[in-house]
């Protein structure tokens, strides 16, 4: 009866002994998936902050060169209207014409033709100006949605 007793218990322990493996190992697998799952979170965390710092990094010489070319732009008017005086640029017919119907009139003057000839090189300067910073600013929206791809 002793014995049969001695293996009874000594069978109930090996069981315990191997429910508690089992449990430890089911834990250490928990585990492990854990840490394999955080470890996946933090590189895509990683990778989305370095991306994101590439498309800010991307943005702000995007914004630097479009004001450049703001400050650049500045300066058109005038040197459009300097080589329209010096005859380095000529204007087309159809702005010619803007004034025509003015010079025309027969109480139009010497005094109102050369007036009417600087306002239209003002005009086409500031024409010119204003088709520059369109273009500009059309080019860095542009430049904005690419990064943003």
């Amino acid at each position: 009866m002793a014995v049969i007793a001695a293996f009874a218990l000594w069978s109930v322990a090996m069981f315990g002994a191997g429910w508690a493996w089992r449990g430890d190992r089911a834990e250490g697998t928990e585990a492990l998936a854990k840490v394999a799952t955080g470890k996946q979170a933090l590189q895509a965390e990683r990778q989305a902050r370095s991306t994101e710092q590439q498309q800010a990094e991307d943005l702000a010489i995007i914004g630097a060169k479009h004001e450049e070319d703001r400050a650049a732009a500045q300066g058109v008017p005038a040197a459009v209207v300097a080589d329209l005086r010096d005859g380095r640029l000529q204007l087309r017919d159809d702005l010619a014409t803007c004034s025509t119907s003015l010079l025309s009139q027969a109480v139009a003057g010497a005094v109102e033709r050369d007036a009417h000839a600087e306002l239209r090189a003002e005009v086409a300067g500031a024409a010119v100006q204003i088709g520059r910073d369109a273009d500009d600013h059309v080019h860095a929206c542009q430049a904005v949605i690419e990064v943003g791809r």
